[in-house]
């Protein structure tokens, strides 16, 4: 928990509590259905909660903002972003039925009312568009895009300033990333997370936004 507050602050008391409960309710669930590995438990934190928050600290979320995280599996980055975001919502979809139902439990036992999730693929996903998409190293980025695309609204609302607030799909990615993007037929912007966080752990790894 410390690392987190290392890079932030202005936490809500309620944040604060929510974010220290993450813990307890992930070993929890993991001993039932395995979604961290078990070496990654004990650093849920820095590899997974902080990964997860990189987003928090390159974009800025308007209020009511609907954000979809596709292939959430365990719940990253989405539940730490509904922490930091109690004003935007967010719907937590995978394929996998088991790993939602950890995402579920996870958000109920924190009480987020800003959450919602479903069991089903990204192309399944009808009549219902959103102002980000965001991911975390599920698939390569050509289809990353080619599934958030069709599901992303073409504005997004206003930003606290006044002005229209770019949306598009923000993934976390690692390594080299060149035949990726130059596969993907998109222009995305990047940053190293190792910018952002002094850890080892962030070495190679990026967050990749692409505009709509």
């Amino acid at each position: 928990m410390d690392i987190i507050l290392k890079y932030f602050g202005d936490f809500t008391p309620l944040q604060l509590e929510q974010l220290t409960a993450l813990d307890a309710a992930y070993r929890e669930w993991n001993e039932q259905i395995n979604v961290i590995s078990r070496k990654d438990i004990d650093s849920l934190y820095e590899k997974h909660v902080l990964h997860s928050l990189s987003i928090a600290a390159v974009a800025d979320f308007t209020e009511n903002s609907q954000v979809l995280d596709l292939g959430t599996g365990g719940g990253f980055p989405g539940i730490p972003l509904a922490i930091f975001f109690p004003d935007v919502q967010f719907h937590l979809v995978d394929s996998i039925g088991k790993k939602i139902k950890v995402v579920q439990a996870v958000a109920e036992a924190l009480e987020l009312k800003n959450v919602t999730t479903a069991h089903m693929r990204a192309e399944e996903i009808k009549n219902r568009q959103f102002d980000v998409v965001v991911s975390r190293a599920v698939a390569p980025l050509a289809d990353l895009w080619k599934w958030s695309r069709p599901l992303l609204r073409k504005t997004n609302k206003l930003s606290p300033e006044g002005e229209p607030a770019p949306n598009g799909l923000i993934c976390l990615k690692g390594g080299d990333l060149t035949q990726e993007i130059s596969e993907s037929g998109v222009r995305p912007s990047l940053v190293e997370i190792k910018s952002l966080f002094e850890e080892e752990y962030f070495a190679e790894k990026f967050v990749v936004t692409v505009r709509r």
